[in-house]
């Protein structure tokens, strides 16, 4: 296959990825999945720096927006209301990855004390490592091709949330690193150890 032709069948992908998650033409009915998203904005900026042609920039760019203001806000069933970072709306605006991002399953999160049901899991949102190191990925290249620094801004925010959120030290100095903000996250590190212990 010719260069030329891969280009025109990721092109194709990604129109009709645009069009069914409601990113292009913009729709009311945006799905937003942080770990796919990440992955459209590099294919994104892969394709306008192969073709030139500013719609798949503003697509990238588009796409960082809608997840940050879809996937940066607690979500509408949530009985919070507002950015996950707790920030007032103008201040969520600047800084929107500033507590994280869901991940835009579409299960809530389980509460505190609600039994594990693992078909459940699997469906269920909340904030993952790995998902949010693929978003910081995907805004350093978005920063890298346009040379914007503010992308790299949001990224380090978000890898300072992360980092914060998932790591505790423990009494005995050990550090534990989570790959899931679940309720037991909330916990300090001695009493999730003390329930994997049970």
């Amino acid at each position: 296959m010719r260069p030329d032709d891969a280009t025109a069948i990721a092109a194709q992908l990604m129109s009709a990825f645009a069009s069914r998650t409601g990113l292009y033409p913009a729709s009311e009915n945006q799905q937003r999945y942080l770990w796919t998203d990440a992955f459209a904005v590099c294919n994104f900026l892969e394709l306008f720096d192969r073709t030139g042609d500013e719609l798949y920039w503003r697509c990238a760019t588009d796409l960082i927006d809608q997840v940050h203001q879809v996937l940066g806000r607690y979500r509408g069933d949530h009985v919070r209301q507002g950015w996950i970072s707790g920030l007032d709306e103008q201040a969520g605006q600047h800084h929107p990855t500033k507590g994280g991002l869901r991940i835009g399953k579409p299960l809530k999160e389980r509460q505190l004390g609600e039994p594990i049901d693992e078909r459940l899991e699997w469906d269920r949102d909340g904030q993952y490592f790995h998902y949010l190191t693929k978003w910081v990925h995907a805004l350093c290249r978005a920063a890298f091709v346009n040379g914007d620094p503010a992308y790299v801004a949001l990224a380090l925010e978000l890898g300072a949330a992360a980092l914060n959120a998932f790591s505790q030290r423990s009494t005995s100095g050990d550090v534990v690193v989570a790959t899931a903000l679940v309720p037991e996250t909330f916990l300090s590190v001695d009493e999730r150890m003390s329930l994997s212990s049970a």
